[in-house]
């Protein structure tokens, strides 16, 4: 790959004008966009480019999630790259920092942390119809303010002028895009329709935006939130080191909350000899990974439809998770804490300590909604949010309450105007790729990684390609996989545009939310940021990982416009020459043979020994000539 379009190289390098051109641009060194970099330089020897981060380390949500507690909730030999296993995790569920050294390690192995430019941010790319190339606007960042949400970034451009944030623009150009982004970007903010915000005098922050400088002791903590983050860090809270003196949590509707699985043997014996035996042992860490995601996908086979055998078995379920509460929390929880909605229709949360930590005195869950705030405490009420006022008989508090408050923690999700937010992409006639969603009804992708006016683009975990049961790793590493397929003849030259067709993109759009109908997340009766008020889903992917796996492994070429090359063509000649050239004479000697007498079996041992020390010896001789020949053209 040493042609002019597969190299990093300055066009016009002494003017003003100057310009990089980068063969490929990832966006984003979380999970997604370390396996693309690792696999471009695996499975193609490919080193010629540039990974682009706003934020000030390596990591993506695990370089900025610091909250108390911050740990995976699915087995780490499972969170992790199939092609850099790690056999020494101290734990069957590692905390962050652990999750971070084993990303760092991955970019150290693969030889790509000097490939990675942190602290610039790729606001806009805009595709060159005449060039074949996308254009691309850099923001080059003050150190850290990357880490800032988008409002503490504006509050110090008010405060201090925007060169206290962004630095600097410059425009780049690029061959490929893999944008590699993550969905939970920006964190929410406080209500802006709460009374009295602006009067509190105690301190606000997110939980994705921890503020260590805050100190909880003997202080009362308001969570908002009860999603899988706040089920972390809100058993914490009243513990050393923190200390807080009294900790309510705020519920708008309970999840479904599953025990987290203990690791063979117990965590005890795990965290002794799992490394042990994985190291030692060989196929014992391949098989126990090999058998998690076995598992994973059963649970998709059980739970995630809505034929007869799919409700029978979430009734079971359901019994026994509720079974679980009522043995764990005190009662006067039970009735807040019984979801009216199918198991796993949202989220579930995959707990150790939660339930533990409502037989805490210091600790209280509520339903009731935060309606006003004063400068040390909140009123809680009238009402509740759980269960619906119209359930007469409930006896979940409604009362109004106010209670005092010296901090707030935030656990209420994110930002999720669309997905890509806040890059703008302007594809083919200058057309913005939310435009182009908002006319096609919502967020989409054909196989989740590409979109037509969108060429030589690539989007990994992008719409419909999150799961409810099995690895994100997994998922990012299959559209990692099925995307290269497509940047390999990009980068060799072969081709010059890759664009998915737009009536296979407007197919596999209808028939994902055609599918995710007959699914939980749509009609197990719960609300979740899954899917839009009209009902568009963009998130879920309503098949298993083991079927998307593979659609990945075998592209459906037909579904795709390639645009070649000269040389690229030749190459496809040559080969379809040779095909159709040495199917015609095995034809030719077989009949021959047959008509002489002579034995076919010999003839075909004959044919196959000429395959095998022939045709492939010629075949690469003469694509080689023709390469060179095409190449002095």
């Amino acid at each position: 790959m040493a042609n002019i379009q597969s190299t990093i190289h300055i066009e016009n390098g002494y003017e003003k004008d100057a310009i990089t051109h980068y063969p490929v641009v990832i966006i984003g060194a979380g999970a997604a966009g370390i396996g693309m970099a690792c696999q471009l330089r695996e499975q193609l020897g490919f080193d010629q480019f540039r990974i682009f981060d706003r934020q000030a380390g390596i990591g993506g949500t695990w370089w900025i999630n610091r909250y108390p507690g911050v740990a995976v909730d699915i087995p780490a030999i499972f969170y992790s790259f199939s092609f850099a296993p790690n056999n020494k995790w101290t734990t069957f569920f590692p905390p962050g920092p652990e999750i971070i050294d084993y990303l760092h390690g991955v970019c150290d192995k693969y030889q790509i942390v000097d490939k990675i430019q942190l602290n610039t941010d790729v606001a806009e790319m805009k595709w060159l119809e005449d060039e074949k190339l996308w254009e691309v606007t850099l923001v080059h960042m003050a150190v850290g303010t990357g880490d800032l949400s988008a409002k503490e970034r504006q509050q110090r451009i008010d405060q201090h002028g925007e060169q206290s944030v962004y630095i600097r623009r410059e425009t780049i150009r690029a061959k490929v895009i893999a944008s590699c982004v993550g969905g939970l970007v920006d964190p929410n903010d406080l209500p802006k329709d709460i009374p009295g915000r602006e009067t509190f005098e105690g301190d606000v922050f997110h939980s994705a935006r921890w503020n260590y400088d805050v100190d909880l002791t003997a202080k009362d903590v308001i969570v908002m939130g009860t999603g899988c983050s706040a089920a972390q860090f809100s058993t914490l809270l009243t513990k050393p080191p923190y200390n807080a003196k009294s900790v309510t949590q705020l519920m708008r509707s309970p999840p479904w909350v599953v025990p987290k699985a203990k690791p063979p043997f117990g965590p005890e014996v795990w965290g002794e000899w799992s490394a042990y035996l994985f190291d030692r042992v060989p196929g014992v860490g391949r098989f126990f990974r090999t058998f998690v995601w076995f598992v994973s996908e059963i649970d998709y086979y059980t739970l995630m439809h809505n034929s007869p055998s799919n409700r029978k078995a979430r009734a079971k379920v359901e019994a026994q998770l509720i079974d679980h509460m009522k043995k764990s929390v005190p009662e006067k929880y039970h009735e807040i804490l019984t979801p009216d909605y199918g198991v796993a229709c949202k989220r579930r949360i995959f707990d150790e300590y939660w339930f533990d930590t409502m037989n805490d005195p210091n600790y209280d869950l509520t339903t009731q909604p935060l309606t006003s705030i004063q400068p040390r405490s909140v009123t809680l009420g009238p009402g509740r949010h759980y269960p619906p006022m119209s359930k007469t008989d409930s006896k979940a508090p409604t009362d109004q309450v106010e209670l005092p408050a010296d901090t707030i923690i935030l656990a209420n999700g994110f930002d999720l105007k669309t997905w890509l937010h806040p890059l703008k992409v302007r594809g083919r006639d200058n057309k913005l790729l939310q435009d182009v969603w908002d006319e096609r009804g919502g967020p989409q992708a054909y196989m989740g990684t590409a979109m037509d006016g969108f060429p030589n683009f690539f989007i990994i975990f992008g719409p419909n390609t999150a799961t409810g049961h099995s690895s994100v790793v997994l998922a990012i590493e299959n559209m990692v996989n099925y995307s290269i397929k497509f940047m390999k003849p990009l980068l060799k030259g072969d081709i010059e545009v890759a664009e998915i067709k737009k009536d296979a993109e407007v197919a596999w759009t209808k028939a994902m939310q055609e599918e995710l109908k007959d699914t939980v997340w749509m009609s197990g009766g719960c609300h979740s940021w899954y899917f839009t008020a009209n009902g568009w889903n963009a998130t879920a992917y309503p098949r298993s990982q083991t079927d998307y796996a593979l659609r990945c492994m075998f592209p459906k070429w037909s579904d795709w416009n390639l645009k070649y090359t000269s040389k690229g063509l030749t190459k496809q000649r040559v080969k379809g020459g040779l095909f159709y050239t040495t199917f015609a004479a095995a034809l030719i000697g077989a009949y021959y043979t047959r008509r002489n007498g002579g034995n076919l079996g010999s003839f075909f041992a004959n044919i196959r020994l000429y395959f095998r020390y022939g045709i492939v010896k010629v075949l690469g001789a003469l694509t080689q000539v023709l390469i060179r020949l095409q190449s002095r053209i």
